[in-house]
């Protein structure tokens, strides 16, 4: 397998040596790279968005992007995009929709999703997976890393269903669509408090599950450990954990499960 490789960093991001993308990494992994948006400025995620572009990758997802730094991303996309073009600002979904004009003149959208604090660079792509990835979250207040999983798996191409407010307080709601997350192919269960929705999801579906703790909850939830460690410890079969608040991990292995079968060969 041939990798591409720059000489040196300062060929990278506009002549700065702060980053070094990774232009290989869909042929290796079967997604290109994602920019972690948290510590970075909106210059760095801007001009790392562009050079991935400029190699290829047809679309780009940085997270962890407060509404500040994406207000800034978008002022600097319409420079620093692929071609270049001028930037006009939108509502959720469409911060910059015409902030960027490609190489064949075509617009290079850049959007923002507020409450998953993602910004998408490029048109979201069609499903092309084996079925549904259903997201699954207790409350209204495990809506952004609910979001961020659910938007990260449209973004890797997955047919999503949302199940939101299905806590166990109210197993009912759970239960209500039990043969919707049924038919799904692979399910993110996300929750804080004490993080008991993954094992009771867990013995509802035969599709692997996807735990995500939150740091949702009072004192003694310990910002998210007391959700963690009770899905590490479920009884149910076929669940499996990632860390606190890490939508995008949950949407990465469930989009990897739903695309199996299209990527075998």
């Amino acid at each position: 397998m041939a990798f591409h490789q720059s000489e040196n960093s300062e060929s990278l991001c506009g002549g700065a040596a702060f980053a070094r993308p990774d232009y290989d990494r869909a042929m290796r992994q079967g997604a290109g790279e994602v920019i972690y948006g948290e510590g970075k400025t909106a210059e760095q995620i801007a001009a790392i968005a562009s050079s991935l572009m400029e190699a290829g990758q047809p679309r780009v997802l940085a997270t962890r992007v407060d509404a500040k730094k994406a207000d800034a991303v978008a002022a600097l996309w319409g420079k620093v995009a692929p071609g270049g073009g001028a930037g006009d600002e939108g509502n959720e979904g469409n911060v910059a929709g015409d902030a960027g004009k490609g190489d064949a003149g075509g617009v290079v959208p850049c959007a923002y999703y507020e409450t998953a604090r993602l910004v998408v660079f490029g048109d979201m792509p069609a499903p092309d997976g084996d079925g549904v990835v259903a997201v699954a979250c207790a409350g209204t207040s495990d809506l952004p890393v609910a979001e961020e999983a659910a938007l990260t798996a449209e973004f890797l191409g997955n047919e999503v269903r949302r199940f939101y407010d299905v806590g166990v307080a109210g197993i009912h709601r759970l239960l209500d669509v039990a043969d919707e997350l049924r038919a799904a192919r692979a399910v993110v269960a996300v929750a804080g408090m004490e993080g008991a929705l993954a094992s009771v999801v867990g013995g509802l579906v035969a599709a692997p599950v996807i735990a995500v703790p939150t740091s949702v909850g009072y004192g003694a939830s310990f910002g998210g450990v007391t959700a963690l460690l009770a899905m590490l410890n479920s009884c149910a079969s076929g669940v499996s954990v990632v860390n606190i608040d890490n939508g995008f991990g949950a949407a990465f292995q469930a989009s990897a499960i739903n695309h199996l079968n299209s990527r075998q060969g």
